[in-house]
């Protein structure tokens, strides 16, 4: 009899359609726009102008990067799965979750201890379940909140299964105004049992906090040496039996602070995940994976099911690497100004390229087989694996295990085992392996996550995207554009560290993978570029208003239209009646009036049947861009905060990225990871639940955007005044809309510049700053123009 199947895969046929039509419509416009700009290149009778080339240069660059993001919409799918399928658990493959923490005051001990509860609280078996924390800030805070997490997992797991508690992090449950009680006993009973645990989960707090009072000494000492040795500990005290074997009733939970020292590059995250393989590889052995960020709880119980529906699938799971979730957030508001929730990625692309060959890793919520890390090895010897893993045998025994799908049993800490695993955590046992070159987590850029899953989309592995109704894992988003911008500013500097490298996907991708997989990473891998053409955009044409010099094609009139363009246009007139035109040779149109064929000439600089071209390129793009916003559930304010954010982060995350990717491409910098502010202010969360701009940010993080604020400004009304006076709407009206465009887009920071007078509006040094960069531009924009 033929089983049933564990998922289901549904193309999306109507989004597909809407996004092909688009995409040809749109491609078609920017052919014309191209023949446009290359005949009027080619035709003109003096050289072109500097700021003609460059504006053309944008818009190339810009259409090169559109084509390569459409491949992401190409051919949108959906998936289904049936855990209830699933076979029995003793016949369920293992899991070990990876939780990786790295500075207890950005990121607070009592919030990455929920995070590790709730994975503990999987719908799993707990003997195929183990949870290892990774503290690369090796705080004695960490590991006595993990001290304290075991003791009260021991009530905690055991009343979430008795009652079906389908909210499983200990804060989100009790400060739920929603009851999330659905099993089958006595409700008074459940009541009770649930006034028992929330005494205890207020003492677990208080342990935590009062720790972190006692112990901020000790680790500021610890800090200031930069650098500490390996602690492995295996937080356990449950009973053993006769044969030394741990019961199986709670998950087993590992403590791993690796070994850093400065002499040693330790490549962050990357390093840290590594750590965890090889440990956990001794330990445990499991032969999938998930890996969590530390403020990334697990939302749905049932996520590990639902992965395993594909994982365990034989026709998709021989080539499977990974599954990935979506990264979705608990603490985003209802104007979501940062766009905190990276709907574009999570909802319109990762869909979309789900149907090729499979989304990219995105740094959290996967569920990865670990033999995929490991690579396909040919050879399978003790003397080619210690040459690519390292000098361990015990951990080469994993290794040889996990090809004979084979697992380990945990057995009660050892001392040997013990060393060897501090062995497997200290700085040197990386030398001279490929670590971090072909097997793990890999190094060579910021954006682990990026860059393995594309190494391992090129070896031909595959990967799927699983979107459940209820939110697998949930997470802390930012709230203020400080930490927006930083971590903008690391992952774009990763992402283009990945495009200057050897790897680059339009080098080392384009012959190991499908085409549009190739596009889609290559569109990750330009979009750090996207700060050339917006500089461009938002300088030069505004510059040139000012300075009465013509950008665009004019409007569109009744009786002018483009000599080149064979087009038939209806019209009125009170004294001629029904007319039409139809454009003919170089500087002759042809007049149709009441029969009679009549010759006019035009102006050979008449063109403005081209800014219907342009006119067309710029409303379809705001258009689809509003489709995909409203189709997805989002309000139009929504696609106004996406147009915003992503106008910002091009003028500064984009273009702090990328020179600092071209830095450490030179080696004139090194590489550097800041972990996101995981804890905000009171004031700072009241302006963001408000929907206000926090500009409380570094003056070199604002003053670009500032600056090309004032520059529009002093563009729209000084350039407006001069059309009117000068009489020339039709040649300018172009650049002045896109003035105009961007002032109402930024609207917030010319609020906070001059409306504001609460903490969180532009300071005033950085606006004087802008103004005197603005008031430089303007002089040399002038003397450039007219020299």
């Amino acid at each position: 009899m033929k089983s049933l199947p564990l998922n289901v895969c549904t193309p999306n046929i109507p989004s597909a359609i809407i996004n092909r039509s688009y995409s040809i419509l749109h491609f078609a416009a920017l052919v014309a726009l191209f023949y446009y700009r290359l005949s009027s290149l080619l035709l003109s009778k003096s050289n072109p102008s500097l700021p003609y080339l460059l504006v053309f240069a944008s818009e190339v660059l810009l259409s090169i990067i559109w084509l390569f993001d459409q491949a992401y919409v190409w051919r949108p799918v959906s998936r289904t799965t049936f855990p209830e399928r699933l076979p029995e658990d003793e016949e369920l493959p293992g899991i070990d979750v990876f939780i990786c923490t790295a500075d207890p005051k950005k990121e607070p001990p009592l919030e990455v201890m929920n995070t590790v509860l709730s994975a503990m609280a999987l719908e799993y078996p707990p003997d195929k379940l183990s949870v290892y924390l990774s503290d690369d800030g090796g705080s004695s805070l960490t590991l006595k909140g993990m001290r304290e997490t075991w003791l009260f997992a021991r009530s905690w797991l055991p009343f979430c299964r008795r009652f079906g508690i389908k909210t499983r992090c200990p804060k989100v449950y009790f400060s739920s105004l929603e009851d999330d009680y659905s099993g089958p006993l006595d409700f008074v009973e459940y009541e009770e049992q649930k006034e028992k645990i929330k005494r205890k989960y207020e003492l677990f707090k208080e342990c935590v906090n009062r720790a972190g009072e006692n112990i901020e000494s000790e680790d500021a000492r610890t800090t200031s040496n930069k650098g500490h040795p390996p602690v492995i500990e295996v937080i356990d005290d449950e009973p053993q039996n006769d044969a030394g074997i741990k019961q199986a009733k709670m998950p087993l939970l590992v403590y791993v602070s690796r070994e850093k020292r400065p002499s040693h590059s330790h490549h962050f995250k990357a390093g840290a995940l590594n750590v965890l393989l090889r440990v956990s590889g001794i330990m445990t052995n499991s032969p999938y994976i998930l890996v969590l960020d530390c403020d990334m709880y697990c939302n749905d119980p049932k996520s590990a099911r639902q992965a395993m529906c594909f994982h365990l699938d034989p026709k998709i799971s021989p080539s499977l690497a990974f599954v990935q979730f979506p990264q979705k957030f608990h603490n985003i508001n209802k104007y979501d100004i940062y766009d905190g929730q990276l709907r574009k990625l999570f909802v319109i692309r990762w869909p979309g390229i789900d149907g090729l060959q499979g989304p990219i890793l995105s740094g959290t919520g996967f569920y990865m087989k670990r033999e995929a890390l490991y690579g396909n090895l040919s050879q399978k010897d003790v003397l080619h694996l210690k040459q690519s893993f390292g000098h361990s045998n015990e951990f080469i025994m994993s290794v040889h295990k996990i090809y004979q799908h084979s697992a380990i049993k945990y057995t009660e800490s050892s001392s040997k085992l013990q060393q060897e695993a501090q062995f497997l955590a200290s700085c040197i046992y990386e030398k001279n392996t490929l670590w971090g070159e072909e097997m793990g987590f890999l190094y060579h850029s910021v954006v682990e996550d990026y860059f393995t899953g594309f190494i391992l989309h090129c070896k031909g592995q595959t990967s799927v995207f699983c979107n459940p109704s209820k939110p697998a894992f949930l997470g802390s988003s930012t709230t203020n554009l400080s930490d927006l911008l930083v971590q903008g500013t690391r992952w774009n500097s990763g992402l283009f560290e990945v495009t200057l490298s050897k790897f680059c996907p339009f080098i080392y991708g384009i012959l190991r993978m499908p085409l549009l997989q190739t596009m889609c990473y290559g569109y990750l891998a330009l979009q750090p570029l996207y700060f050339l053409p917006l500089w461009c955009l938002a300088t030069l044409p505004q510059l040139c208003l000012l300075n009465g010099i013509p950008m665009y094609p004019p409007r569109k009139s009744v009786m002018e239209r483009h000599c080149w363009l064979f087009t038939i246009v209806c019209g009125n007139t009170a004294s001629e009646g029904q007319y039409f035109f139809i454009s003919g040779c170089k500087g002759i149109t042809v007049l149709l009036v009441q029969g009679a064929l009549k010759f006019i000439c035009l102006p050979e600089q008449v063109s403005s049947s081209w800014f219907l071209v342009y006119s067309f390129i710029f409303l379809a793009s705001l258009l689809k861009h509003l489709e995909e916003v409203l189709s997805t559930g989002a309000s139009i304010q929504t696609w106004i905060n996406e147009q915003r954010i992503w106008m910002i982060k091009s003028v500064t995350a984009y273009t702090y990225g990328s020179l600092d990717a071209i830095l450490k491409c030179i080696g004139m910098r090194e590489a550097s990871f800041l972990p996101t502010n995981k804890v905000a202010d009171d004031e700072q969360v009241a302006l963001y639940q408000m929907g206000k701009m926090n500009f409380q940010a570094a003056t070199v993080i604002l003053t670009p955007i500032v600056t090309l604020v004032i520059l529009n400004m002093a563009s729209f009304f000084w350039g407006a005044a001069r059309m009117v006076i000068a009489g020339s709407w039709n040649e300018t009206f172009g650049q002045a809309f896109l003035s105009f465009y961007i002032l109402v887009v930024n609207y917030p920071v010319i609020e906070g510049m001059l409306l504001r007078k609460d903490k969180g509006r532009v300071p005033t040094p950085v606006t004087v700053l802008s103004l005197v960069i603005t008031i430089c531009l303007l002089c040399l924009g002038h003397m450039a123009l007219n020299c």
